[in-house]
């Protein structure tokens, strides 16, 4: 596409990604979608629990939901949102979701240019099949995303390769999630002047990637007792028993909250924060996004491809021969979160929040 066709767009569909971490990581692409087409108006689909990362963002003008469970549900339901989409009078999707299904919906839309990598056997259907530049896999994977408009001519090829190219990332929270995470945390007893430390034990991707609780408990048993912190435990709702396990480890009774946010609350609460600690997670990006201090502990996963984007970040990990394996549960010993003490982490607890 020349740079006079973009001149010309008025009408843009991006088809954002499925998951909070992945959402995340998307958004220094979409920042500059909006840098390239600052006068088209932006309309972003994704699924509904994603919708509210979004919700206060700039860059985009609409967001739509893909409710697969709901009424886009089936056939029909595919028909209905394709209509919708066909009606919007989109002139360029841009599909940073790698799915068939995303092309394909985009192609029964009538969206005259469809952008995306050309995998999933979704080749036919794109007007632009994006090649994938094997480099990008060893780089972080918000460059995974970005290469789409480099292998479109809108960017520099191989932005990883620049000095010059900072990514970025922060996202704000809407003032009603800010405020309802006050009255939640003051439901709980917490005032706001308190040092509030979340502690975020879960991870959906697997136990490979969870550090253990009662390692967890004994952080968290300590900064309350040098920092007169209060902590406050996170999590979706498949967390809540990793949760109650940390609590039950611990000698100073912490709030648990997980598995009873909303997605845009849950954004509010990690802003009331002085510190996060936490595993591989999508609350890691969206603390991130967010510009919260944090601790960020990997495992089984690689802090290259998919570590927190923020200078407020402490990644600790436990080199050893086997990671990263990105496997979901530990077939041997578990050597790469059992080197990671409880001392190593405290360390640099204290270190964030004495500064």
């Amino acid at each position: 596409m020349k740079e006079e066709e973009t001149d010309s767009i008025r009408r843009i569909l991006i088809r954002g990604t499925n998951w909070v971490g992945d959402a995340v990581i998307s958004i220094p692409a979409m920042r500059e979608i909006r840098r390239l087409f600052p006068e088209a108006r932006i309309s972003l689909l994704v699924r509904p629990w994603v919708r509210e990362i979004y919700a206060a963002a700039e860059f985009v003008d609409e967001i739509l939901e893909y409710d697969k469970n709901g009424i886009h549900h089936g056939w029909s339901g595919f028909h209905r949102l394709a209509s919708d989409l066909k009606n919007g009078r989109f002139e360029l999707a841009i599909l940073l979701q790698n799915a068939f299904e995303a092309a394909l919906l985009t192609w029964y839309a009538r969206i005259p240019r469809r952008v995306g990598y050309a995998r999933d056997g979704r080749s036919p259907l794109l007007t632009n099949a994006c090649k994938i530049d094997p480099e990008v896999r060893r780089v972080h994977q918000a460059y995974y995303y970005l290469n789409i408009l480099s292998e479109m001519g809108w960017l520099p090829a191989r932005l990883w390769e620049r000095d010059d190219y900072p990514l970025r990332i922060q996202i704000p929270v809407r003032d009603q999630d800010f405020e309802a995470a006050r009255a939640t945390l003051r439901s709980a007893g917490i005032i706001e002047s308190e040092t509030i430390i979340g502690v975020n034990p879960g991870a959906f991707y697997g136990a490979a990637k969870r550090w253990f609780p009662d390692r967890y408990a004994a952080v968290a048993d300590s900064l309350v007792e040098h920092f007169k912190a209060r902590i406050v435990i996170f999590g979706s709702s498949n967390d809540v028993r990793v949760a109650e396990e940390v609590a039950a480890g611990m000698k100073h009774r912490p709030v648990i909250l997980a598995g009873r946010t909303t997605l845009g609350l849950f954004m509010g609460l990690i802003k009331a924060c002085r510190l996060l600690i936490t595993n591989d997670s999508g609350p890691m990006h969206l603390a991130a996004a967010l510009d919260v201090p944090q601790l960020a502990i990997f495992g089984s996963t690689s802090e290259i491809a998919t570590g927190p984007l923020s200078r407020k970040a402490v990644v600790i990990k436990n080199q050893v021969d086997c990671n990263p394996c990105f496997l979901r549960e530990c077939p041997t010993d578990f050597r790469c979160m059992k080197g990671i003490t409880v001392e190593q982490v405290l360390e640099k607890a204290r270190k964030i929040l004495e500064e």
